[in-house]
């Protein structure tokens, strides 16, 4: 890379995007779609990674319908998840929420590689003139002008380039470098866990479930893909050093008391296999500057219980196209245009938060002390005598307490299957 600084501010762009994930993409797409002139920066130069979430929640798949692209999505490798559950004292599985009693044409949630997620949106959005994805270009620092924020510096393969537009979209993640600068304080909220994140060739054939698995002490989700398991096993925070110095004899003895069918598989695991994911939950108090709004995990980290940080990211991103396609066209954002996204999206936002901060409380005692993994005793007897009750979570989770759509300069009609 030169030291070379391209400043490309004659390029004229109505809206800058910081992270080509599932906020940035869509809100990119969307934008473009609605006759915004937007460009995408994404600092890896493919979508290929192993920690993204890979659970794909019914908003997000009425939004691809109505998107045009779930005929497309469907053929994309995925299996179908229907409820979540724990296995009750009776060996059998308790459901906690219903997917399939929502009313929308997709009640259930599919498991299926981000990145085939992403590159689908992504190739969709080569069909709109006003959307320019930019891979293995990472945003470096913001340009300001007195308060307000006009574009950002960015490394590119050929070197530093400065990009300005009246708007900067951070959707760079929970460890957003456009929101730390821009001095957006966060409140933390409680995590006393971490995920070790590995993966064992397999054949054989779990269940369909992200709920999480205890069987002596140990917590472990696992994701199943063709080929192989995507496995999480829930840790105490901090504790990363002590556990691996138990050895990797321990980590495969863990696995095959909780997943009999995989004892012959574990052997292949080694040591080096597992990466540690550092779970964070916390929110920003204001998702914006004049100039600058942040969504997804840059504005609401959630950790990688229940899969919730996918779709909310995506109903963020929906939700800054709808609101503010209309302001960028002219050219002109306010703080107050910015004000309606975070005022949109606080409601669901914190219900999310408030279910995942019990599912946290429900596992978090059996990761330190051991046990079994339970509701709280009224919960759990209210969801065995009404079933019905299992919506309401399987809805909070599933589709959103303001689940967006797409604004109707979006829809595309479906390709045919």
């Amino acid at each position: 890379m030169t030291d070379a600084t391209h400043d490309e501010s004659d390029v004229e762009y109505d809206c800058i995007i910081s992270g080509g994930g599932p906020a940035g993409i869509v809100a990119g797409l969307l934008l473009a779609r609605g006759g915004v002139k937007v460009v995408v920066l994404e600092k890896h130069k493919d979508f290929f990674r192993d920690f993204r979430g890979d659970t794909i929640h019914p908003s997000t798949l009425r939004l691809l319908d109505e998107l045009g692209l779930y005929n497309e999505f469907a053929r994309i490798t995925h299996r179908r998840v229907t409820n979540i559950s724990l296995v009750g004292d009776d060996g059998e599985d308790f459901i906690l929420g219903d997917l399939s009693r929502l009313n929308t044409p997709h009640p259930f949630m599919t498991i299926a590689p981000q990145w085939d997620f992403l590159n689908l949106l992504a190739k969709a959005g080569e069909d709109e003139p006003g959307f320019d994805l930019r891979m293995g270009v990472e945003m470096t620092s913001l340009i300001w002008a007195d308060d307000r924020v006009v574009g950002v510096h960015a490394d590119t393969p050929g070197g530093q380039t400065a990009l300005r537009a009246p708007l900067v979209v951070a959707a760079d993640g929970r460890w957003s470098k456009a929101r730390d600068e821009a001095q957006l304080s966060m409140r933390e909220l409680r995590s006393t866990i971490d995920v070790w994140w590995f993966r064992i060739d397999t054949t054989q054939q779990l269940a369909e479930s992200i709920a999480p698995r205890a069987e002596g002490g140990n917590v472990f989700v696992a994701i199943p893909r063709d080929g192989h398991v995507q496995m999480a096993r829930l840790i105490p925070k901090g504790e990363d050093a002590r556990f691996r110095e138990q050895g990797i004899e321990s980590l495969r003895r863990a696995v095959a008391e909780t997943f009999p069918v995989l004892a012959d598989d574990v052997d292949a695991l080694e040591m080096d296999d597992v990466k540690l994911l550092d779970v964070r939950r916390n929110e920003a108090r204001r998702w914006f500057i004049d100039g600058l709004l942040c969504i997804g995990d840059s504005a609401h980290a959630m950790s990688p219980l229940g899969g919730v940080g996918v779709n909310l990211a995506v109903q963020d991103g929906v939700a800054t196209a709808r609101l503010l396609a209309e302001a960028l066209r002219s050219g002109s954002v306010s703080t107050r245009d910015l004000r309606r996204v975070q005022r949109r999206r606080m409601l669901t936002t914190k219900a999310v938060e408030l279910l995942q901060g019990g599912i946290h409380a429900m596992i978090e005692p059996v990761v330190h002390n051991g046990g079994v993994i339970r509701p709280p005793a009224p919960v759990e007897w209210l969801l065995r005598t009404f079933p019905a009750l299992t919506v309401v979570p399987a809805r909070i989770l599933g589709m959103g307490v303001t689940p967006e759509h797409a604004p109707d300069f979006a829809h595309r009609k479906p390709e045919p299957v």
